[in-house]
C-alpha cells in the first residue's frame, strides 16, 4: 500500500491523516464499509474528547495467554483503553453507535483494577495501607538526608573545601561540591568530578541513609511486583474481554481519526458505490496547492486522455485513482460529496513510473509488458497507465495495446491511459467502451488550461511547449519543416474539432439555460394558478362564515323582536346567502369558447372552433389541430373579482349597560339572561362587561363561568377586583 500512495503523491497527506490515530495501525477497516460509513456520521454530531496515545497491546495479550506477569505501565495501557470506553458510554450517542455501545459491560473486578492508578498511571497510595507506611519511611529518609547535609553546610571547618553551598544530584545521589583535601575533614565517597576538576562526594553519615532508602525502594518494588501479579492474574480471567475491547478500541480509532481530520482540514466522506461509474465534482488532489477542481464523468471501461504536454494529464489520471483510494478507506476528501459517485474496486493499480533501472535489469518497454501481464490475472479493478506507449515505436505499440484493451474489456475493470500519441486514441475511438478526453491549449497566451473537454483527441502540443520552456524558435521553425505539413495539417483538424466541440458545448449551455427559464415560468403559472383556487377557498370560507354570523345574530336580535321582525331579518340573512352562492358560481371558470387561450400537452394556442366533443385550435407556432375537448386546459388566470361583503344590520338596545347583576336567578335564567346582555353589548359596542353573581353556594358562578368559556365572542375573563365585587363578580372581556 505504501507504494500505491507513493504513485499517487499521497505520502504526505496519508501521514497528516495517520497523526490523528492514537496507536499506529494500517489504513483499512474491517468489515462491512456501509456499517462504518454509519458509525462515522453518527459519532461526528457530537464532541467529544479525543484517546490518549496508547501502545500496541498483542505482544502484552499473547504474553498474558502464557500466564506471563505484566509490569504496571504494560497494565496501565488497558488501563487507558477501558477508561476510555466508560468516558464514551456517557456520551449521549445515538442509533448503532449506542447499541454498540451498550454491548461493551465491563467485568467488576476489571472496574476495581482501573481504581488503583492515578491519571499519570502509577498505582495510588491509599490502595494498601504498606504503600502508605513505604512512602512516609521514605519521606521521613530524605528529610533526614536533607538536614544532614545542611548541617554539613554549615560547618565551619569543611567551609573552606566547599566550592558552593548546594546540594548536587548526581547520578540520583544527592552530593556536595568540595575541593582537592577534603578527606583530611570530611569521610565521604567520590561519586564524580566536575569540569573544573572538583569532586562531588557522598559523605559517609549520608550513605547509611542511602541504605535505608535503597531497602525501602526495593519493599516498594515488591509491594508493585505482588500487584502486578495479581492484575495480571485478573486480566488473565478476563483475556477474551481485553482482546474484544483491545480490537475495539482499534476501531472507534479509525472512526475518530477520520473524523478529526475531515473536521480540521474541512473534508467530506464519500461512501464507495456499487455502480461502476465515477463522477468527481470539484475533487481536489491533496498533493496540489491552488489548484483547479477536477470535474470528470467516467461511465465507461476505458478512459484515453491525451492532449499538451505539461497540461495535466498524469495529474488527471491520479486523481481519479487518489479519489478511489480515499473513498475504498473511508478516507475524507476535498471533493462535491453530494454530485459525485465513486465506485467500489477490489484493487488500484498505478502504472505511471518508468520501470527501468540497473537493478531489475529490465528495459522501459518490458517492464510496462510484465505489469500488463499481471492484469490478465486479475477482476474488479481500476488501473491507471501513465504514457502508455513509453520505451518503444509508438505505430507498433498502437497496434499491440488496442488488442491487449480489447481483451481486458471483457473483464469487470475500469482503465485511465495517458497517451501523446494520436493513433492508438484513435484507433479505440469507435469502441462504445471507451471515453476520449483531451486536456486544452489557450493559443491566444500560448499555455496550458488544466482543464479537459470530453469526447475528442487532443493536440500534443510538442513545438509550443518546447517553445514556452526555452528551446529557440529558429530550432522550433526547423522542426515544423521536418515533421511536415500533412501531420501539421492533422493537428490544425484536430484543434478544428476541439473548438466546434466548444462551440457546440456552449450552444448547449445557452438551450440549457433558455430551457431552465421556460421551466420556471411553467411554474410561476402553476404557482399562480394554485394561489388562485386557494384564493376561491377562502372567499368561500369567509363568505360562509358571513353568513353564519348573520343567522346567528338574527337570532340574538329574535328574542327581542316580534314575529314579523323576525321573519323579516331571516329573509334578509337567506337573500344575502343566495347573493354569496351567485357570487361564487360567477367565479367559477365558464365553459371552453371560440377565442379562449388553451393549453394542450405542451403547446399553447387560441379555440377557432368548437364541435360536440373536440375543438380546433391555432398553436402559438402557427399549427392548426383537431383535438378532444377534455384534453384543453386554460392557459392564463382570469381576472380575479373583488369580495362582496355582506352585512346584516340589526338595532342597538335603546338602554345599554356594562354591568349586569344575576343575584336570585336560577343557572338557567342567568345564563339566557347572560346571552342577551352580551349581545347587548357587542351591538353597543363595549368591550368589556362586569357580571354580579355572588358567592352563596357557587353554583351560579360556576354556571357563568363555563357558559363564557364556550362563548365564542368572549375574549377572557376572571375574577373582579376587590373594590368592584371580588370573588362575587367577574370582569369579561369581549
Amino acid at each position: 500500500m505504501k507504494e500505491l500512495v507513493s504513485k499517487l503523491d499521497l505520502t504526505d497527506f496519508i501521514d497528516s491523516f495517520s497523526a490523528f490515530f492514537a496507536r499506529e495501525k494500517p489504513l483499512p477497516i474491517e468489515g462491512d464499509v456501509n456499517l462504518h460509513y454509519r458509525f462515522i456520521n453518527e459519532i461526528s454530531k457530537l464532541s467529544f474528547s479525543p484517546p490518549k496515545s496508547v501502545k500496541n497491546l498483542d505482544t502484552e495479550i499473547m504474553h498474558l495467554k502464557k500466564f506471563g506477569v505484566l509490569k504496571i505501565y504494560e497494565i496501565y495501557e488497558f488501563v487507558k483503553i477501558i477508561r476510555y470506553f466508560k468516558y464514551l458510554k456517557t456520551l449521549p450517542f445515538e442509533g448503532a453507535v449506542s447499541e454498540w455501545l451498550l454491548k461493551i459491560s465491563i467485568p467488576n473486578e476489571i472496574e476495581e483494577v482501573l481504581s488503583y492508578f492515578t491519571e499519570k498511571g502509577e498505582l495510588k497510595e491509599d490502595v494498601d495501607d504498606r504503600f502508605l507506611s513505604v512512602s512516609a519511611a521514605l519521606a521521613k529518609n530524605k528529610e533526614k538526608i536533607r538536614t544532614s547535609l545542611n548541617r554539613l553546610l554549615s560547618t565551619a571547618k569543611l567551609s573552606p573545601y566547599l566550592v558552593d553551598r548546594q546540594i548536587h544530584f548526581v547520578n540520583g545521589e544527592e552530593t556536595l561540591l568540595v575541593r582537592g583535601g577534603f578527606n583530611h575533614i570530611l569521610k565521604a565517597t567520590v561519586v564524580g568530578r566536575s569540569s573544573g576538576g572538583f569532586f562531588y562526594v557522598v559523605p559517609q553519615n549520608i550513605v547509611s541513609l542511602k541504605k535505608e532508602e535503597a531497602d525501602l525502594l526495593s519493599k516498594r518494588e515488591e509491594l508493585i511486583y505482588e500487584y502486578e501479579r495479581r492484575i495480571s492474574s485478573i486480566f488473565n480471567k478476563f483475556l477474551k474481554f481485553l482482546s474484544f475491547i483491545n480490537r475495539e478500541f482499534d476501531r472507534f480509532d479509525h472512526y475518530q481519526a477520520r473524523i478529526r481530520f475531515a473536521k480540521t482540514e474541512d473534508l467530506e466522506f464519500v461512501l464507495p458505490s456499487s455502480k461502476k461509474e465515477i463522477v468527481l465534482k470539484n475533487f481536489i488532489h491533496p498533493a496540489l496547492h491552488d489548484p483547479k477542481p477536477i470535474n470528470v464523468e467516467f461511465k465507461k471501461k476505458i478512459l484515453m486522455i491525451t492532449g499538451v504536454n505539461a497540461g495535466g494529464k498524469t495529474m488527471l489520471l491520479k486523481s481519479i485513482l487518489s479519489a478511489v483510494f480515499l473513498s475504498k478507506y473511508l478516507i475524507p476528501m476535498k471533493i462535491d460529496k453530494h454530485n459525485s459517485k465513486i465506485a467500489h474496486f477490489k484493487e488500484i493499480i498505478a502504472v505511471v513510473d518508468d520501470p527501468q533501472n540497473v537493478k531489475n535489469d529490465i528495459s522501459t518497454f518490458a517492464g510496462r509488458m510484465v505489469e500488463f501481464s499481471k492484469l490478465f490475472s486479475k477482476d474488479r479493478f481500476i488501473a491507471g497507465i501513465d504514457e502508455i506507449e513509453l520505451g518503444t515505436d509508438s505505430d507498433e505499440a498502437a497496434s499491440l495495446f488496442k488488442v491487449i484493451l480489447e481483451k481486458l474489456l471483457k473483464k469487470d475493470m475500469k482503465i485511465v491511459i495517458t497517451t501523446h500519441h494520436k493513433r492508438l486514441a484513435s484507433m479505440m475511438a469507435t469502441n462504445e467502451e471507451v471515453e476520449l478526453m483531451a486536456a486544452l491549449y489557450d493559443e491566444e497566451n500560448r499555455k496550458p488550461t488544466y482543464e479537459f473537454l470530453k469526447g475528442t483527441i487532443g493536440k500534443s502540443y510538442a513545438f509550443e511547449t518546447a517553445l514556452r520552456y526555452g528551446i529557440p524558435a529558429n530550432i522550433i521553425a526547423e522542426a515544423k519543416k521536418v515533421y511536415g505539413e500533412d501531420r501539421e495539417k492533422l493537428n490544425e483538424l484536430i484543434q478544428k474539432n476541439i473548438e466546434l466541440e466548444l462551440t457546440m458545448r456552449e450552444k448547449e449551455r445557452k438551450l440549457d439555460r433558455e430551457l431552465d427559464k421556460v421551466e420556471r415560468q411553467k411554474r410561476a403559472l402553476v404557482l399562480k394558478r394554485e394561489n388562485f383556487e386557494k384564493e376561491m377557498e377562502e372567499l368561500k370560507r369567509e363568505y360562509e362564515t358571513l353568513y353564519n354570523e348573520a343567522i346567528e345574530e338574527a337570532k340574538k336580535a329574535a328574542r327581542e323582536k316580534t314575529a314579523p321582525e323576525i321573519h323579516r331579518v331571516l329573509n334578509e340573512a337567506y337573500k344575502k346567502r343566495q347573493k354569496i352562492k351567485e357570487n361564487a358560481k360567477e367565479r367559477e371558470p365558464l365553459p371552453l369558447q371560440k377565442g379562449d387561450r388553451v393549453k394542450y400537452g405542451k403547446n399553447r394556442g387560441v379555440i377557432l372552433s368548437l364541435k360536440k366533443d373536440e375543438a380546433m385550435i391555432e398553436t402559438d407556432e402557427g399549427i392548426r389541430m383537431r383535438v378532444p375537448l377534455k384534453e384543453l386546459k386554460r392557459s392564463g388566470n382570469p381576472p380575479k373579482p373583488k369580495a362582496k361583503v355582506s352585512k346584516v344590520c340589526v338595532q342597538k338596545p335603546k338602554k345599554a349597560s356594562v354591568t349586569l347583576d344575576l343575584h336570585g336567578l336560577r343557572s338557567e335564567e342567568a345564563v339566557e339572561k347572560l346571552d342577551k346582555f352580551i349581545s347587548d353589548a357587542l351591538i353597543s359596542g363595549f368591550d368589556e362587561i362586569l357580571v354580579y353573581h355572588g358567592i352563596g353556594t357557587g353554583k351560579l358562578a360556576y354556571a357563568v363561568k363555563e357558559f363564557l368559556k364556550i362563548h365564542p365572542k368572549v375574549k377572557s375573563f376572571k375574577d373582579a377586583p376587590l373594590k368592584m365585587g371580588g370573588y362575587g363578580a367577574t370582569l369579561v372581556e369581549l
